[in-house]
């Protein structure tokens, strides 16, 4: 028995791909309208902020693994403490629940991560901006997503600002310099705990305001910098000991390569996986935690595309226009059931051919249609 801690769209995609191998998994969501509860049987409603029922619904589990980064970190200490297999573990949870641990030990090791500090006080704020200059990023050190959690900081006043409302709620920060981005790269490295891994294509995310809105496969980058991509993403996953799916966000900058974000679980940057790759990051994500032999990582075809669908902002859901988007040719519509509102990931659309640019205008389009802006175009 699978068990995975959360019933998000992560989880449900995870279902789907385990079917064929006999896997069963189980989850542990909010409510029945949970993404993963509604397709998946074996679906406990409870909260993993509850040490008892975080526990009884380990105990049924074989193996743990998580579609999120939200549980306690001295709840999963306990659970690990106590005989219960999670994987990833504790100690590699925590490079991607605590974004200040994870800068200051991968700055530690060597690894290529922004200038930051950490924020105990105003005169942190402002002193780190006086320092490398304005503008500055400030984020929240645990939590935040898709956006939430991040300030661009463009001078003191607006730093100041920021202190006044972080403090007052009890917000812990770190500040780091900004980084002049070419572009966003993203890399998913998938790891059985024995340490046998495979590397998925290193892949363009292309952002709007803070939420990943596209993929573009393989990422238009010359050869050397998708392999010093590849080898940077490959030495981390291994440093910090990840088991399952490890994506590493990057920028490309005009001469290097810096290390932006970690996620120990399936990642939105590797959607396109489910058409465009041999095996899914959801299947071999499954495989690595349970310790079975990966899958191949290799494309299905030279050009994958994948755009993400986000909620219209009249609120309309996009399952009524789900008959046109079907019409795009080669389109792969996955909706994930959840209800619609104005900005919310809802699904997405993958796209797989010969032509960079063609492969991606399909995905677009269907996208498109399912939010009803391609009724406008």
């Amino acid at each position: 028995m699978l068990g995975m801690v959360g019933a998000g769209q992560l989880a449900r995609m995870t279902h789907q791909s385990v079917i064929g191998l006999a896997v069963q998994l189980r989850v542990l969501g909010g409510g029945p309208i949970d993404s993963a509860a509604q397709v998946t049987p074996d679906a406990v409603v409870g909260s993993w902020d509850d040490l008892e029922q975080l526990e009884a619904f380990a105990s049924g589990c074989d193996v743990v693994t998580f579609d999120h980064e939200l549980v306690d970190p001295r709840l999963l200490a306990t659970l690990a403490e106590r005989g219960h297999v999670l994987r990833p573990g504790p100690a590699a949870q925590r490079y991607a629940q605590d974004k200040l641990h994870q800068r200051q030990q991968l700055a530690a090791a060597g690894f290529p991560v922004p200038d930051h500090r950490a924020v105990t006080s105003r005169d942190d704020l402002l002193g780190f901006g006086d320092a490398v200059g304005w503008p500055v990023v400030a984020k929240a050190v645990r939590g935040g997503y898709d956006g939430r959690g991040v300030w661009m900081l463009p001078d003191a006043d607006a730093a100041q600002r920021l202190w006044d409302e972080t403090s007052a709620a009890g917000s812990e920060l770190l500040v780091e310099e900004h980084v002049p981005i070419v572009r966003e790269l993203a890399v998913a490295v998938v790891r059985r705990p024995a340490g046998e891994q495979r590397t998925y294509a290193v892949t363009e995310t292309v952002q709007s305001d803070g939420i990943c809105v596209e993929l573009v496969v393989p990422a238009p980058v010359p050869a050397e910098v998708a392999a010093e991509a590849t080898a940077l993403a490959e030495r981390v996953v291994r440093h910090i000991d990840g088991v399952g799916v490890v994506a590493l966000e990057l920028f490309q900058t005009a001469d290097s390569l810096v290390v932006n974000e970690l996620a120990l679980r399936p990642h939105n940057s590797v959607h396109w996986t489910i058409e465009g790759a041999r095996t899914s990051q959801f299947q071999n994500h499954a495989r690595a935690v349970l310790d079975l032999p990966l899958g191949d990582t290799a494309l299905t075809a030279p050009a994958v595309a994948t755009v993400n669908v986000l909620g219209p902002a009249d609120g309309s859901d996009p399952r009524v226009r789900l008959p046109a988007a079907l019409e795009v040719p080669g389109a792969t519509v996955h909706l994930y059931g959840k209800a619609a509102r104005p900005g919310r990931k809802l699904g997405h659309v993958t796209t797989v051919g010969d032509d960079p640019t063609e492969t991606r205008l399909r995905a677009r389009r269907a996208a498109d249609l399912l939010t009803g802006e391609g009724d406008q175009r």
